[in-house]
């Protein structure tokens, strides 16, 4: 007997004589997914033949994973997702499409009835559009938006279930998997008894990967899982210098504990696992310039994708990337400025291809979570003394604070190989620069996810503030607006736009918006007559770091039409803003509704 997961579970007889094999063909009909259920565990079927996930996440090349053995790749959400699809279907693999979900952390509240109705609907076009495109394998419902802590807000459950009983509704051919951050509190427990319509759960899970399967089963789990986000120990997870920077493994340790994870979790469990996405299938900034990628940000690969390719097609590489051992340092960790620095390097090539090396001095990043996008350090090029495959000679800066020597090893075949190291300078730590975007920089456009500046800093009485940022109430351009209601009748409240999100000064990060003229915005009140606060540089001298300008509007009386407000910003040092813009209110015996639009600095 075999159990058909589709609208729940569904008793049907002997699966050969029950699962009719649809076809994909050039008209874009849908290849039939399945999640089934037999005496040996769960399985996936596509199109009626089992199929593990031999996957990765991440925008580096599709061929690339095509030609290492990989059959499928994972967003986290929909953006270019026809392209995407046509190119997979092209290679010949398929896509586990993600619907993003919003996080609280970036100002999304899921007591609030009308985001999370933007949301389902956001949801229902997306699925619709792309349901019947034979690369589709499955839907993504969120990634992490129910936190890094106990996970039992049944709020957000309650939106998740609610985005996959309408995939289900809509789309009977394809799988929902929601994605949570490890299964810490009571995540697990939640899936299961909040979340019915989600056939599988996907679990990011990193240091702790390779016991994932019995810690899983061991807080409940029966539903099947993905490893959706696996790779080397995270910064959050690893030992700290003494000044708190995190100790990264080589690429080629990393390489090893690639295939320890998926031999330990894909492979030794396939009756509760179907399969897994590698992170990161690209190059990415997070804590350090190499911590996560399975590529250079030139695009040579690293050992990891030698060792996935050979996981997922059982033929080792034409080719191996070098090996490397930790970088010898023999000296003090803490230096004086200036000082003079030896480091040796251990590179071996089991093809005996000839070795190149580059050696580089950066200033140590930032630790965020969640994966958002970070700053990439300033480099220090004339730091780099001498260097060889074997040794470098660094001259530390003369500013105190944090850095990382970084030596990367090139082979002659498209394969590299990392290692880095952390060292302290002694002395005043020099303020690191902002981020320089192109201008104008967007705060708000047509757009319910972050752009730059997150609205997550919600001050005063938060529990009386709503805040839909993809209202389609008369927008002053395109299909939505922001729609404020602060709904008690005193007190007051305010939400800021913040980079990063939920800093008051503690991280560095914001904007260098040198140039920029003036900051402007549309708003509107619901009647006429609402009075609100509107400012931007809220951080003061007082914060580590802070808002090296600020300006406000105190106190603005809207009209019912839609209004152009301006800041100058002309003579102001725009070099680090953190807090973009602000509204604040004091409710004045009735609550107050309001519109804003097109927020940004030109």
């Amino acid at each position: 007997m075999h159990l058909i997961l589709r609208w729940g579970f569904v008793a049907v007889g002997l699966l050969s004589n029950t699962v009719v094999s649809l076809v994909a063909a050039e008209d874009q009909r849908p290849v039939e997914v399945w999640v089934v259920e037999s005496a040996g565990g769960w399985r996936l079927l596509r199109d009626g033949k089992p199929y593990v996930i031999k996957g990765a996440g991440g925008s580096a090349s599709l061929k690339a994973l095509a030609e290492a053995g990989g059959n499928s790749v994972r967003t986290w959400g929909p953006e270019n997702a026809g392209a995407l699809l046509d190119e997979a279907q092209g290679l010949g693999i398929t896509v586990t499409l993600g619907i993003w979900l919003g996080h609280e952390r970036h100002g999304f509240r899921y007591n609030d009835a009308d985001q999370v109705a933007g949301q389902l609907e956001k949801a229902r076009q997306t699925i619709l559009r792309y349901k019947d495109h034979p690369a589709l394998l499955m839907w993504g419902l969120g990634n992490e938006m129910e936190g890094y802590e106990k996970g039992d807000n049944a709020a957000i459950w309650s939106a998740v279930n609610s985005v996959a009983a309408l995939a289900k509704k809509l789309d009977p051919n394809h799988p929902t998997m929601t994605v949570i951050a490890e299964i810490g509190g009571d995540k697990v427990k939640n899936v299961h008894r909040l979340c019915p319509a989600i056939d599988v759960v996907g679990i990011n899970s990193y240091g702790g990967a390779a016991t994932l399967p019995q810690r899983y089963k061991q807080a409940g789990g029966v539903k099947p899982f993905v490893l959706t986000e696996f790779g080397p120990a995270g910064s959050w997870e690893v030992a700290k210098t003494a000044w708190g920077a995190a100790i990264e493994a080589t690429s080629t340790d990393k390489a090893a504990f690639y295939g320890n994870v998926y031999q330990q979790v894909v492979v030794g469990h396939p009756e509760t696992c179907l399969g897994s996405y590698a992170f990161v299938w690209g190059h990415k900034q997070e804590s350090t310039a190499t911590w996560f990628g399975l590529f250079l940000a030139d695009g040579t690969r690293t050992g990891a994708v030698d060792t996935l390719s050979e996981l997922w097609s059982g033929r080792p590489p034409a080719n191996h990337c070098p090996t490397v051992k930790p970088l010898k340092y023999g000296g003090p960790k803490e230096l004086a400025p200036g000082a003079t620095v030896h480091v040796d390097l251990a590179a071996e090539d089991q093809d005996k291809d000839p070795l190149k090396a580059r050696w580089e001095l950066r200033q140590e990043g930032t630790y965020s979570t969640g994966g958002d996008a970070e700053v990439v350090p300033p480099e220090f090029p004339s730091a780099v003394v001498s260097a060889s495959p074997e040794h470098a000679e660094l001259r530390m800066p003369e500013g105190g604070g944090g850095y990382r020597i970084y030596a990367y090893i090139y082979d002659n075949h498209g394969g590299a190989a990392t290692a880095n190291l952390p060292l302290f300078v002694k002395g005043p730590v020099k303020m690191p620069k902002a981020k320089t975007p192109a201008l104008p920089l967007v705060v708000y456009e047509e757009s319910d996810r972050p752009q730059g500046f997150a609205p997550a800093g919600w001050m005063g009485n938060q529990k009386a503030i709503k805040l839909n940022p993809a209202c389609a109430e008369e927008p002053h351009s395109g299909k939505t607006c922001i729609r404020v209601d602060y709904q008690d009748t005193k007190e007051w409240g305010g939400v800021v736009w913040q980079s990063p999100a939920n800093d008051w000064g503690n991280l560095p990060g914001g904007f260098d918006l040198t140039g920029a003229t003036r900051l402007t915005f549309w708003a509107r009140g619901a009647k006429g007559g609402e009075v609100v606060g509107f400012e931007f540089g809220l951080l003061g001298r007082d914060k580590k770091f802070f808002d090296t300008a600020s300006g406000k509007l105190a106190r603005v009386t809207l009209g019912p039409e839609w209004t152009l407000y301006s800041l100058d910003l002309a003579g102001k040092d725009l070099s680090r803003i953190k807090t973009g813009f602000c509204w604040t209110l004091a409710a004045d015996g009735q609550p107050v509704t309001f519109f804003l639009d097109d927020i940004r600095f030109e």
